[in-house]
């Protein structure tokens, strides 16, 4: 029998166990999103030890991204189906086993096809434990509260990463940052077991096996062809191809889901403005902060020179500030409505992003760039919380487990894109101003071939030449990849800005216990559906 059948629905305010239960969910947040970026320190080691090239750091970061995001959809169908706890315990369980094998990969597939499966079971934990929240506390108020715990834990483990990730590399092999998944499962484990109940009703029906399939192959297809735009040239048969299969693949996935009784999303979901417009407020958020996040990692350790340790403890601001502005970004909320802090968090977001801009090989950190993301983590907190709450709250009780899975995917896709169009942009401008700086040098060609592909790699070239030539060459890799960060920043200030004024006139709605009452629209569909 499905566990979650067992459940009752709670009849009152939530007590002392639900927010235990919060507690233990948390966790299970903070495993899985920590996954997201603790890898990211730990890139330009793999670089030396698996001699990965630029595309290949990539794939590290989307493999995991990438699976969790095609998967989050299907995980969130099989949890309302077959038990939302027992479905997160899976996932648990299964993280800190193929968290072994991660450590354990002594090639760059390996490592890549580990965090593929890493990303499988994240995909079981992630919307399990959002719908298993709203249904703890029925009591909006607390709701929200609730949620905007979720949402800044979920912040604050992207932050954190890069830190923990230092710490392991400056004591330990990169492998740690793998081994550390162990302790925290386990934790998350006893927690589950002790204080968090099974939740959500059957869902009877057919698996919409169609639906899975083309939403999986459609995303994969997307950020391959992304990634490997670079390589293939983005005006090549190979990219084109790519493109447009995608966009044939997903087009086809959209049709199906309409067509369908069971379907796997329902896409009429987004026919709720309200729903609509949050989540590509928190999809441009992530796909924004996870693109920067890998790119900073690597300018603090290529560009400023700081060992993993530094560079992770140089991000560390961002945690603090997430962690202060989450509760400040609430408690606006029920002033100025969800939808106004959202949209004004997305504009703050966008004008930390453009401070980078002003940055080169010698920026001050103390005098800039710890000022920009301060920014950024002021605005993703104002776009979490409240766009999550208006997420849950634009839902009927029984859409909960399809809501929460499309704020999962809107947040894992999101980040996934902008690690594939950051990092492809950053790959195409450094390799472009590289190559007319260092072809017909007089270098050997193997050191300037080697530095193209990898930043990380033309910093080692550079410091294995002697005198005033090594320093050259040094400042030559470290200007291209600065004009390659630029140039990302601004793809993301032009999605942060402009999405910010979407936001700020369509989502008008005002707060009412915590449940947003908007103007009727199109959003009235979602009763119906």
């Amino acid at each position: 029998m499905n566990d979650s059948e067992h459940a009752a629905p709670p009849t009152r305010a939530a007590n002392a166990r639900s927010w235990w239960a919060l507690v233990a969910l948390c966790g299970a947040v903070l495993l899985v999103m920590v996954d997201n970026t603790i890898v990211n320190v730990a890139l330009p080691t793999i670089s030396r030890d698996l001699g990965a090239s630029n595309s290949g750091l990539q794939w590290v970061v989307d493999a995991y991204t990438l699976t969790f995001a095609g998967l989050l959809l299907t995980a969130g169908h099989f949890a309302d189906r077959f038990g939302r706890r027992r479905l997160l315990v899976i996932g648990v369980v299964g993280f800190a086993g193929v968290s072994v094998l991660a450590a354990e990969s002594s090639t760059l597939a390996q490592l890549i096809a580990t965090r593929a499966g890493l990303g499988l079971f994240a995909a079981m934990v992630f919307p399990a434990t959002l719908a298993i929240l709203i249904g703890l506390f029925p009591d909006l108020k607390e709701r929200a509260i609730a949620v905007g715990i979720w949402a800044g834990t979920s912040g604050i483990a992207v932050a954190i990463g890069p830190v923990l990730g230092g710490w392991l590399l400056e004591h330990y092999s990169w492998s740690a940052v793998f081994w550390i998944n162990l302790p925290i499962a386990a934790a998350v484990l006893a927690g589950i077991a002790a204080v968090v109940p099974s939740g959500g009703m059957a869902q009877p029906g057919p698996f919409d096996l169609a639906g899975a399939v083309t939403s999986i192959a459609g995303v994969a297809l997307l950020v391959y062809t992304l990634i490997e735009g670079p390589n293939h040239g983005w005006g090549s048969l190979q990219t084109i191809a790519g493109f447009i299969g995608a966009a044939t693949i997903l087009a086809l996935f959209v049709l199906r889901e309409l067509r369908t009784g069971h379907p796997i999303l329902n896409v009429r979901l987004f026919t709720n403005r309200a729903f609509s417009v949050a989540s590509g407020l928190i999809a441009v958020a992530f796909f924004s902060l996870f693109g920067f996040i890998f790119l900073i990692t690597q300018y603090f350790q290529a560009v400023k020179g700081y060992g993993p340790l530094e560079a992770g403890l140089h991000t560390l601001p961002f945690a603090v500030v997430m962690a202060v502005s989450s509760p400040l970004a609430m408690m606006l909320a029920r002033v100025l409505g969800p939808g106004r802090v959202a949209a004004l968090g997305s504009a703050i977001m966008a004008s930390g992003f453009a401070l980078v801009l002003l940055a080169d090989r010698d920026a001050s950190y103390w005098g800039l760039i710890v000022w920009s993301m301060s920014l950024m983590a002021m605005g993703l907190a104002f776009v979490q919380g409240p766009a999550t709450n208006i997420i849950m709250n634009s839902l009927s009780p029984q859409q909960t487990g399809a809501g929460s899975a499309v704020n999962d995917v809107t947040r894992e896709l999101g980040g996934t894109l902008g690690v594939a169009v950051l990092g492809s942009v950053l790959s195409s401008v450094y390799t472009t101003q590289l190559g007319n700086q260092l072809d017909g040098s007089g270098l050997p060609v193997e050191a300037v071939e080697a530095s193209k592909a990898s930043v990380m790699a033309g910093v080692q070239v550079a410091n294995a030449i002697p005198g005033p030539g090594g320093a050259q060459f040094l400042a030559t890799i470290q200007d291209a990849f600065v004009a390659g960060l630029h140039s990302s920043v601004i793809v993301a200030v032009v999605a942060a800005g402009l999405v910010a004024p979407v936001a700020w006139f369509t989502l008008r709605g005002k707060q009412l216990g915590d449940s947003v009452v908007a103007e009727p629209g199109p959003e009235d569909v979602l009763a119906k559906a």
